[in-house]
């Protein structure tokens, strides 16, 4: 059997203005991605924060953890998440997507979205500790969701990429500072999927 840290497969290369993106589809071998999916479903400790959205508090529609270096919190949308230690399987991981996108780091944020009504609304990355052009990198395990780009300004801007098992998507460069996304709700009948959004602490 293949290691799952072996044959990186060629990037595509996606052609949006004022950004940098790069997917790779099969950036994981499959057989062991299903078992990867297993280990982060049972041993990483999720929790249901709540969001405050125009002044009403409602549970965030996804489980979250932090992963990272101590000392490395993160906040977004009104939430402080304090890290839980690294464990052998995401270090792993980490090193291999760290061997593509040249950056080494800190914090990994992990999302389980148990179903189609779970979601992540438009967004940037761009929070103060993530710096300037933050680079991002996106695992996929689980279940197909489709992720939808939009820019800020050039309202006709728009792309849709369907994540798929075992894959990576690489955010850098100006991205974030032109383009928002997300991960929007779906009627389909659409399996469970875990994420991990691996970024740089400053």
């Amino acid at each position: 059997m293949k290691s799952l840290f072996e044959n990186i497969p060629d990037p595509i290369f996606l052609n949006l203005p004022d950004a940098e993106v790069i997917y790779y589809p099969h950036f994981f071998d499959k057989e062991e991605s299903d078992s990867i999916y297993a280990e982060l479903l049972n041993e990483i400790p999720w929790q249901q924060d709540d969001i405050r959205v125009f002044g009403k508090t409602y549970p965030q529609p996804r489980l979250t953890a932090l992963i990272g270096n101590e000392g490395k919190s993160y906040s977004y949308s009104n939430i402080k998440m304090q890290p839980h230690v690294w464990n052998l399987l995401l270090q792993k991981i980490k090193s291999k997507v760290e061997s593509v996108s040249d950056t080494n780091f800190t914090t990994v944020l992990l999302n389980y979205y148990r179903d189609g009504k779970d979601s992540n609304g438009w967004h940037a990355d761009n929070e103060k500790e993530l710096g300037t052009n933050p680079i991002i990198a996106s695992v996929s395990f689980g279940a197909e969701r489709t992720f939808q780009f939009k820019h800020n300004s050039c309202k006709d801007q728009k792309k849709s990429i369907v994540l798929e098992h075992a894959s990576l998507l690489l955010m850098k460069g100006t991205t974030q500072h032109f383009w928002k996304h997300q991960i929007p709700k779906t009627s389909k009948p659409v399996g469970p999927r875990i994420n991990l959004t691996f970024r740089v602490i400053k």
